[in-house]
């Protein structure tokens, strides 16, 4: 069986342009131009943060064709990871599938960095850049701020350079916290099945480095527990395995 097919993705949009008639808690009396894929960075899991691509609008003819590279990168994946990517990421990019008549990737599942932070811990802010701040992990790279998004709305190669560079950052800096925290998550997707039927493997990590550590009761049964020597996982399986 193939291993686990695992991608860590990042996007950037760029903003709604509409008209209002001042600046606080204004109804929008109309739109100029709705928000636009702007770029997306991606790297396969574990492979060096050389190897992280982005796809900008600065390299394509139209936003369709930026569209179909992540809708192509989308549909080759079993898992994806990302920071607030169900409520975001994924979310914004279906639209843009649905907008440009493209029919549902392949199925994937997802892992949102953010949702464990908020699930597993009590963080002052779960923030990406907050919690590799406190996880000493390092930091996001500075925008200087919106006239970044600004200056690439205006096909300025310096800004290019800049967000590509942002976007790619991103997802490196995803990468480590995901790693940090991914033992701590008891919804995540069985890597393990992607590359054996040993139900005694990790299934965070894969490893097949993991110790019985005695029997877990559930509700209606008994079950052996394991710990995982690699990342730190604990789980458990049926004691008849």
């Amino acid at each position: 069986m193939s291993s686990v097919r695992c991608i860590l993705l990042d996007i950037e949009t760029t903003p709604n342009v509409a008209y209002t008639w001042g600046k606080y808690d204004q109804n929008v009396i109309a739109f100029q131009k709705e928000w636009e894929l702007l770029s997306f960075a991606f790297k396969y899991l574990g492979a060096p943060a050389r190897d992280t691509v982005c796809f900008s609008r600065q390299e394509t003819a139209s936003e369709a064709d930026l569209v179909v590279s992540a809708w192509q990168v989308l549909d080759e994946a079993d898992v994806i990871i990302g920071h607030n990517i169900d409520q975001f990421d994924n979310r914004k990019l279906r639209a843009k599938f649905v907008e440009h008549s493209l029919p549902p990737p392949s199925p994937y599942k997802t892992i949102d960095t953010k949702k464990i932070a908020k699930s597993q811990f009590a963080f002052n802010s779960n923030s990406l850049n907050d919690l590799a701040a406190v996880l000493k992990l390092g930091s996001k790279k500075s925008t200087g701020g919106f006239d970044l998004w600004l200056g690439c709305m205006a096909d300025e190669a310096k800004s290019w350079k800049k967000m590509i560079e942002y976007n790619k950052h991103d997802v490196v800096l995803l990468e480590k916290v995901y790693e940090r925290l991914k033992a701590w998550y008891p919804n995540h997707p069985n890597f393990a099945l992607f590359t054996s039927t040993d139900n005694r493997k990790c299934p965070v990590c894969g490893s097949g480095k993991t110790q019985r550590r005695g029997s877990q009761v559930l509700k209606m049964r008994k079950a052996q527990r394991y710990h995982c020597q690699q990342c730190g996982h604990w789980f458990h399986r049926p004691v008849s395995e």
